[in-house]
């Protein structure tokens, strides 16, 4: 073996350890991943509401009982916590016990509302293969002060501010491998329960926020017409590339639109979490499981067209 050859394997074995080392790290940490939305939908008496958005626990423990993810929640000092699923793993045999023990200790922070994700929904409408499992982690939540929404839209106060918050729970269809089916604003319409409507910038209307799971569906869901729309399901894509985001869906297909960033699209926001846990393939790399505050602030009178 020439010298040089020695030498390229060395530097491939030393590369080779470094991606471990961050696979790792990443498995085993998270950040708080800050974003501002200034909108001209928000009354301009209210300075700011911070919002901390979860997503994709998956169960997953970031120390004792969670503790250092509820402390990471309590800094923050939000108004409001959105959970967008996928907190417990949807698996027979796999207990909810973690994300029950974090989840209901949220009520003592502020108001908690919960949309479900894939694995909480199968388990809802798969009863007999589940044991009943959701109901029961359901009706613990709610004894606890947890506010669930499923295809429902409600209208809230918050710090004196009213928002309209919706949930969307798709078909499951909507989650098989290597598919993608056909979901229309109509749909979305029929399931939340309130008619399509396009923004505007109206501040009459309230500030309209959408809790959607799965983000593969985006274009319905603007078309649809929320202020914002929150959505996990990805992981981040699982390993993230430089420039070009996400690298895979959990329906196997290849560098998603939207896969765990804020994105502006004229008087619209969209923003999808990286989540804080995985499940099956565990893996990540240059992708940071995260905790998502944020902040909505009415836009600055000079910048209203």
């Amino acid at each position: 073996m020439t010298t040089e050859s020695t030498a390229a394997l060395i530097m491939l074995a030393v590369f080779a350890a470094l991606v471990i080392a961050e696979i790792w790290r990443e498995l085993h940490s998270f950040k708080v991943t800050r974003y501002t939305i200034e909108s001209a939908r928000l009354p301009e008496k209210r300075k700011e509401l911070r919002i901390v958005f979860l997503s994709d626990l998956h169960n997953r423990e970031y120390g004792r009982e969670n503790e250092r993810l509820y402390q990471a929640v309590q800094a923050e000092h939000p108004d409001l916590i959105l959970i967008g699923g996928d907190m417990l793993v949807g698996k027979d045999g796999v207990s909810y016990e973690p994300a029950l023990r974090f989840v209901k200790k949220l009520p003592a922070i502020c108001p908690v509302y919960y949309a479900n994700g894939n694995h909480e929904q199968r388990m809802k409408e798969e009863p007999e293969a589940y044991s009943d499992s959701y109901i029961e982690y359901r009706t613990a939540l709610e004894q606890s002060g947890i506010h669930f929404l499923e295809n429902e839209s409600r209208m809230i106060s918050v710090s004196g501010m009213s928002l309209e918050l919706c949930a969307l729970e798709l078909p499951l269809i909507t989650y098989r491998k290597l598919k993608k089916v056909s979901v229309t604003p109509e749909e979305v319409a029929d399931l939340t329960g309130r008619p399509m409507r396009k923004p505007v910038q109206d501040s009459s209307r309230p500030y309209c926020i959408l809790l959607a799971h799965n983000p593969a569906y985006m274009d319905a869901y603007k078309s649809w017409g929320a202020d914002l729309i929150l959505s996990g399901h990805l992981h981040g894509g699982i390993v993230r590339i430089p420039g070009l985001g996400g690298l895979i869906t959990p329906q196997a297909f290849l560098f998603p639109r939207y896969s765990g960033e804020l994105t502006q699209e004229e008087d619209q926001s969209v923003i999808v979490s990286r989540g804080l846990g995985t499940h099956t393939i565990h893996l990540r790399l240059f992708n940071t499981p995260e905790l998502v505050s944020v902040s909505l602030r009415p836009q600055p009178v000079c910048e209203k067209r």
